[in-house]
């Protein structure tokens, strides 16, 4: 069984305030229009505190942390 984690957008939600970007800017940058990329890679653990705290404080509750597929 597989703890890692990753970071999923609910992109219905999402409205492009940006602190997830400042708080995590080693896995999400911006676009153009101020919207997350997320890299797509694993969150390593010892930045997954600071992961739930970005999803915590996001103004729209549009990020979560989700199991990372195995395979």
């Amino acid at each position: 069984m597989s703890t890692d984690q990753r970071i999923d957008i609910d992109w219905t939600a999402c409205q492009g305030h940006g602190l997830c970007a400042e708080l995590l800017p080693d896995h999400i940058t911006l676009d153009e229009w101020g919207y997350p990329i997320v890299d797509g890679t694993p969150v390593p653990s010892r930045t997954v505190k600071r992961a739930r705290r970005a999803a915590a404080d996001c103004p729209v509750l549009a990020l979560k942390l989700a199991p990372a597929p195995v395979g």
